[in-house]
C-alpha cells in the first residue's frame, strides 16, 4: 500500500524554501518558521510569491517528489518533477482505450455516474440533518432530479450527450447546496451558481480553493501508478489539460471537497474576514483563510474510511491512488469495468 506522507503547502508570501541537509527550511525575512524532515513530505506546494532555492529543486526531482505553483487562488501555474517513471504498456493500453469510442463512453459514463451519486448522497445528507420541512422537501426534491440524471447518462449514447447530462446536473446540484448552508451563514456563503476564473462570491473562492488541492492529488496519484494525466476521457484532450486527472477528480469534489467546505462554513470556522474582494469582482481566500483551509484540508485527507469495495479501512488521502490502480487494471482487461468511489 502507498505510504501516506503529508503534502507541505507554503503560503506566506516572500516565504523562501530551501534545503537545510535533510530538511526543508522555510525562512520568512530572514527567520527560520518551519524545518520539517524531507523524507517526512511528499511534496511541496507553493501559493505565490514563495521563492524556492535550486538545490530543494533538484533534491526533491532526485527523491520522486514533486513541486507545484500556484497563484494565490490556487490555479495551477508549473509542476516540476523527475524522471517520468510511467508504465510503457500501460500507456499504450491507455492510448488505445482513448482511441475507442465505446470504451471512452463507458469510461466517461463511469465518471459522470460517480460524480452524480455522490453529489446526491451529500444533498440527501444535507436533508436529513434540515430543521425545514420545505427545505428538507427541497433537498429531496433536488436529489430525485440527481437521480434521474443517473438515469439519463446511463442511456447517453454519445460523449456531448453525456456531458450535457452532467451540465444539468451539476446547475441543480450548486443550486440545491445553498439549502445545505445553516441560514445563519446563507448571506455571507450565497452560491450564485459556479463561477471560475475568477470565483464571484465566497462559497465559489472556497470550492475552487479546495478543487485546486484535489486536483494535485488526482494528478499525483495518476502519476504514481503510471498513467498519463494529460490524456483523458470525459474531459478533452487539450494542450497543457491534465484531461485525466479532471476525470479522476469529478467522483471526489462532492464527497472531499464539497463537504468539507460545508463543514468549515456552517462550524463557523471561516468567515468573511477570511475573503478578500479584488478588482473586477473576483473573490478570493486570504492569507488567513488558505491556512484555515489547508489546515482542515491535511487533517481531512488523515481520516480514514472503509472502502467500499476493497472492505477495508485506509485513510481519505489513499483514495485517489486506488481509484487510479483500478482504473489501471480496468485498461489492462483485469477488471471488467471501472468502478468508481461511492461514499456511504
Amino acid at each position: 500500500m502507498h505510504n501516506v506522507q503529508n503534502t507541505l503547502y507554503v503560503m506566506t508570501p516572500q516565504a523562501y524554501a530551501h534545503l537545510d541537509n535533510a530538511t526543508v527550511r522555510i525562512d520568512v525575512e530572514h527567520e527560520k518558521k518551519l524545518q520539517v524532515p524531507l523524507h517526512h513530505i511528499g511534496g511541496l506546494v507553493c501559493f505565490g510569491n514563495v521563492m524556492v532555492s535550486p538545490a530543494l529543486m533538484h533534491r526533491l526531482a532526485d527523491e520522486g517528489k514533486t513541486l507545484v505553483l500556484l497563484d494565490d487562488a490556487g490555479r495551477f501555474r508549473a509542476r516540476l518533477e523527475g524522471p517520468v517513471s510511467g508504465n510503457i504498456l500501460l500507456r499504450q493500453a491507455q492510448h488505445r482505450a482513448a482511441n475507442d469510442a465505446r470504451i471512452t463512453l463507458e469510461l466517461a459514463r463511469a465518471c459522470v455516474g460517480g460524480k452524480i451519486r455522490n453529489s446526491r448522497s451529500v444533498l440527501q445528507r444535507g436533508a436529513r440533518e434540515a430543521d425545514d420541512n420545505v427545505e428538507i422537501e427541497r433537498l429531496t426534491r433536488f436529489a430525485d432530479n440527481l437521480a434521474a440524471s443517473l438515469r439519463a447518462a446511463a442511456r447517453a449514447q454519445t460523449l456531448d450527450e453525456l456531458r450535457g447530462v452532467e451540465g444539468e446536473a451539476g446547475r441543480g446540484y450548486f443550486e440545491a447546496l445553498n439549502l445545505v448552508v445553516k441560514p445563519a451563514f446563507r448571506a455571507s456563503f450565497q452560491l450564485n451558481g459556479r463561477t471560475r476564473r475568477p470565483p464571484l462570491d465566497r462559497f465559489n473562492a472556497l470550492l475552487s480553493f479546495l478543487y485546486a488541492m484535489l486536483m494535485n492529488d488526482c494528478r499525483s496519484a495518476l502519476e504514481a501508478i503510471g498513467l498519463d494525466p494529460q490524456l483523458g476521457f470525459l474531459h478533452a484532450v487539450r494542450p497543457g489539460r491534465a484531461a485525466l486527472a479532471l476525470d479522476l477528480q469529478e467522483e471526489f469534489r462532492a464527497v472531499l471537497c464539497d463537504r468539507l467546505a460545508l463543514t468549515l462554513i456552517n462550524r463557523g470556522q471561516i468567515g468573511e474576514k477570511d475573503f478578500d474582494l479584488r478588482e473586477g469582482g473576483a473573490v478570493m481566500l486570504n492569507d488567513r483563510g488558505r491556512r484555515t483551509v489547508v489546515s482542515a484540508w491535511q487533517e481531512r485527507k488523515q481520516e480514514t474510511l472503509t472502502h467500499p469495495l476493497l472492505d477495508q479501512k485506509i485513510p481519505i488521502a489513499l483514495t485517489p491512488f486506488t481509484q487510479a490502480r483500478f482504473l489501471a487494471r480496468t485498461l489492462r482487461g483485469e477488471m471488467e469495468s471501472y468502478l468508481p468511489f461511492l461514499a456511504k
